[in-house]
Formats: structure tokens, sequence, C-alpha cells
């Protein structure tokens, strides 16, 4: 099969290798129909992060269901399917707590399993990790679009809101304009946040916050942002949405954050080989809250949301290419010319 292969920082390639194979009576394998780059693959593709060279690469994967093992009973073949970026058991004792990504049988989709670029994946782990998407919706391209976010991005921005206690007439602010703050404002808006700041450097991605139900938009930078902010808001918010991960995004959250105030966390950590000063958190009595997403927990509300069409975060995808023009993708959210990257096979 074809696939996006990591050869070094900057190197992505579509080249020839293994098609996965069935090897599990709990697994399938799926025809990829449509996958996505996600800011976190900057990472590697930046050298900022260390991956095995060469290796397949992708997290996000549809498609539809070539495979089954025996023992598998949620999905057949010919069935539509998306998966989180994350692989589950959903029996274990953290899968049955809706912490899927702690499963003790979790797995990830590159390696032996094909990596989601690419022609065909493998899921050793069917029934805990596939959704299907039922049949009148399975060919219809605007729906998918709309639920392909679902497999990492918008889970991700759902679970900041979560871990941040928005609810009902909150007033929140969003850390970051990439494709999880955009998503997380989306998120806020749908829990009932009556006041919605969303925090950017760049203003076509501040638009999108605003489609998405951003009240305030705030692009000034560092102090400068931290001052707006607070002016709005006569002195922070109670609920604050990390969608970035480096220190000084942590800084500009606690900053917001009215003391007894929650920080709900989700940017992959990187940039913080100094560490970061909790003392601020400490002294404001500020919850720190989130972690890695746990995308299975949540798919199914937000597919229901989607199919009845109160729910739609596919404006975050900016640019669309087919497999081969994977690496294009790449450079293109690289350099900030795509929020995120839609790749269809």
């Amino acid at each position: 099969m074809q696939a996006a292969r990591f050869h070094g920082p900057g190197d992505i390639r579509v080249e020839s290798t293994p098609k996965p194979e069935l090897d599990s009576s709990k697994g399938a394998i799926i025809r990829v129909t449509h996958t996505a780059i996600c800011g976190s693959d900057l990472w590697f593709y930046r050298g900022e992060s260390d991956r095995d060279v060469p290796s397949n690469v992708g997290h996000e994967p549809m498609g539809i269901v070539e495979e089954v093992g025996e023992d598998v009973v949620s999905v057949d073949r010919g069935d539509r399917v998306f998966a989180p970026f994350f692989i589950s058991c959903g029996r274990c004792e953290y899968c049955r707590k809706g912490l899927h990504t702690s499963c003790v049988n979790n797995d990830s989709w590159s390696g032996p399993n094909g990596g989601a670029q690419g022609e065909y994946v493998r899921c050793p782990e069917a029934d805990g990790t596939l959704l299907r998407v039922p049949d009148r919706h399975a060919d219809d391209e605007d729906t998918l679009r709309s639920l392909l976010p679902l497999t990492d991005v918008m889970a991700t921005g759902h679970h900041a809101a979560v871990s941040a206690g928005v609810d009902t007439g909150s007033t929140c602010a969003v850390v970051g304009d990439g494709a999880v703050g955009l998503c997380g404002v989306l998120a806020a808006q749908r829990l009932g946040a009556e006041r919605i700041i969303a925090i950017g450097h760049h203003e076509d991605r501040l638009e999108i916050a605003d489609e998405f139900g951003a009240t305030d938009l705030v692009s000034e930078r560092g102090e400068a942002a931290v001052q707006r902010v607070n002016e709005l808001t006569n002195g922070g918010v109670n609920h604050v949405l990390e969608c970035v991960g480096a220190t000084s995004s942590m800084e500009t959250a606690h900053q917001v954050c009215r003391p007894g105030g929650t920080v709900g966390y989700v940017g992959v950590p990187h940039g913080m080989g100094d560490g970061l000063d909790l003392s601020p958190f400490f002294r404001g009595n500020i919850t720190l809250n989130g972690g890695v997403a746990p995308v299975r927990a949540y798919a199914e509300e937000l597919m229901a949301d989607v199919l009845q069409g109160t729910l739609d975060p596919s404006p975050i995808f900016t640019k669309t290419v087919d497999l081969d023009g994977v690496p294009e993708g790449y450079e293109a959210m690289d350099s900030r010319e795509a929020v995120k990257v839609l790749v269809t096979l």
C-alpha cells in the first residue's frame, strides 16, 4: 500500500509500505478514505520530538471496514467508521471509567498498524475503538468532514472545556487559535458558555473563532493579551481552556484565571524544558485539570450532535489534499498557511 512516512525533520514521503494484516479475532482492517494532519504531528516534523526513522504517520482515521475478526460484534464489513487517536479495548478498568487513553491494552496507529495517513490501518481492538457511522450518513461528504475532527481535535477541545468546568452561563477564555483552540471555542459554545474570549495571534483563525461562537477576540501577545482579557472581564475568568502546551500559554492561562478558578489544559506539552512554575496556581487556589483527551468517551455524544446538525467543526479544515499531497500539507501547516489539513483518499 501507499502511506506517508517520516524520514527526518521536514521530510515526509509517500511510498510503498506493507499493508497491515488482520492478526487478532478482536481486530479489523480499515480502508482509509479520510484522515488529517494534526498540529501534534508538527513536533516530530520540526525535529522537536523523537520518532523512528522511517516510520508511518497519522492518527486520525476514517474509512470502510474491509475485514473483521470473528469476535468483533460492533462493526462489520462495509461499515463506515472513524476512530480516536488512541486504540483502546473497552474492557479494562480504565476504559470502563471513561479513561480510554490509559487503557492497559492501548496501541497507536503507527508501526505495524499502518499509520492513518495511508491507505489501510489495522485496529487490534475494533469493539473498544471504532465508531460506526449510521448508513444514512455514511456517504454524505459534508457530514463526514464534520465527523472527522471527532477523531482528535473536536474531542480534545471538548475535553478542555469539560476540564475547565464550562457550563451554562460561564465566562471563559480559550488560549490558542490552532485547531484544538478553535474547537475549544465551539465546545464552550455547545456547553452553554455566555461569554467566550478567544486569544490568538492570527486574524484568519480568530475569524473562525468568531464563527464558532467567540464573543471577544484578543489578538495581542504576552502581557498585552493578559491585560486585555483582564480589562474585558474586570479581573479575569473562572474557566480557562489551555490549548497550546507551551510554558508561555500556561502562564497566560493562570494570569487570566481568577483565584479559585480552573484551567483545563489539553495542549500537548512542549517547550517546557525549564519547567513550569506552579507557584501562581498554588497561591491563587487555581485548579489545574485535564490531560490527554479520552476521545472514545466523548465521541458518541459529539457524533449525535453532528448528525442532527447542531455541531459542525469542519471549518477548521482550510486545506484539502490527496495522499500524494500529504508532504505539501505538512509544509502548509508548518508555515501557518493552513489551520488543519484534510486528506482524502
